[in-house]
């Protein structure tokens, strides 16, 4: 009997926890949250806040990075929402990205001096989801940069950046990381010069060289190798422009580049850009 009744009385049990179990809520996930920091002081925005702004606006692209087609969203521009905000001259507003990308944006374009590119916020509603980006699996939010404008197709695709977790004023990445610069000596016309621009507008937001740089997607481009040295140059250039013509794999991350976006003239300074960081590595 006392087995028997031990047994009934922990069947008992189990069952009123379940029950207990079953009738409390499901814990929901955190509302998603946008912080934008400079000089040392972070303001954070949850989606509910920035849908509520009274600059918020229904807006359309017509080159839309992320999905590829004219799209509308409910949008704050980033001129308002970096209000009150210094940012210097050779200062850059980071956008950094849940995947680790990281997006280098400008002061003139943030600031909307060209009306012909005008950058937004746009913000993904809880109750009306944005469909998956082509090809994957998530959509482009819940907080997206986007452009609009007649200007709009000039602005690289590396500044539309998706799944934006914070907005930040930095100093200008070669001022930042000085192990990103060209040798000093080098003639002002030098093509590694202009490719080092390149670089840090198109690569950085991907890749660190010499270990300088946050984004965290890609493998570091100096260290311990350089790719010029060990990829032909054909190969490399191939590489950059259309990255599953070299090798490919179903988790590949690499965008490539239309001649739209990055000339075969661009690539090439690109390239001795890299051939002559090969011999400027930071041990």
């Amino acid at each position: 009997m006392p087995f028997m009744f031990n047994t009934m009385l922990g069947w008992c049990v189990a069952v009123g926890l379940a029950t207990v179990a079953a009738a409390m809520p499901l814990s929901t996930a955190a509302e998603p949250t946008l912080a934008v920091s400079a000089n040392g002081v972070t303001r954070t925005f949850d989606r509910d806040a920035l849908l509520a702004r009274s600059d918020i606006a229904e807006i359309a692209t017509t080159r839309d990075v992320a999905y590829g087609a004219p799209r509308r969203y409910r949008a704050v521009p980033l001129a308002n929402l970096m209000k009150g905000i210094d940012i210097p001259a050779d200062a850059v507003v980071e956008a950094t990205a849940e995947d680790g990308y990281v997006s280098q944006l400008g002061r003139e374009l943030v600031e909307g001096n060209d009306p012909g590119a005008v950058g937004y916020l746009a913000i993904e509603p809880a109750r009306e989801p944005w469909p998956p980006m082509p090809g994957k699996d998530a959509s482009a939010g819940p907080f997206y940069v986007v452009w609009i404008g007649a200007h709009a197709a000039t602005v690289a695709p590396s500044n539309w950046p998706y799944h934006v977790v914070t907005l930040s004023v930095e100093d200008a990445p070669t001022k930042r990381w000085p192990a990103l610069v060209v040798d000093p000596m080098l003639p002002a016309l030098d093509p590694a010069r202009r490719g080092q621009a390149l670089f840090v507008s198109k690569c950085l937001n991907c890749h660190t060289l010499n270990r300088a740089g946050l984004a965290t997607i890609g493998p570091d481009l100096n260290l311990p190798m350089n790719p010029t040295e060990y990829l032909t140059e054909m190969g490399l250039r191939a590489l950059i422009r259309d990255p599953q013509s070299v090798r490919a794999w179903p988790e590949l991350a690499m965008p490539g580049y239309s001649q739209h976006d990055l000339s075969d003239e661009d690539i090439g300074l690109i390239v001795a850009y890299l051939r002559h960081m090969a011999g400027r590595k930071s041990r």
